[in-house]
């Protein structure tokens, strides 16, 4: 079993991973625009009662924690040795 990567295989693995870091920052941009939103509608329409708006912020706040813990703490991990020691696994029954 070999371990080393092809030079597409790093291609396509650096790929994936800065398409993951760009949906990570797209998703981050739409969350400080969304809130900033809420926060001004609760400012000016509701007159500064109660602050409703750190429900959503609070709740999709815990999803960009999650969405950055996975790309970029636990992204780098990928599966293919676990993928690479199941097909040798396969393999070794084929025989």
């Amino acid at each position: 079993m070999t371990t080393g990567m092809s030079e597409e295989q790093i291609y396509e693995e650096a790929r994936k991973r800065v398409e993951a870091k760009k949906g990570f920052f797209i998703h981050f941009a739409v969350y400080i625009v969304v809130n900033i939103m809420l926060v001004l509608i609760w400012a000016f329409a509701a007159g500064g009662g109660f602050p409703w708006f750190i429900f959503p912020l609070g709740g999709w706040g815990i999803g960009i924690l999650f969405h950055f813990l996975g790309v970029f703490i636990f992204g780098g991990k990928s599966d293919r040795g676990a993928i690479e020691k199941e097909a040798e696994r396969i393999r070794r029954e084929q025989k």
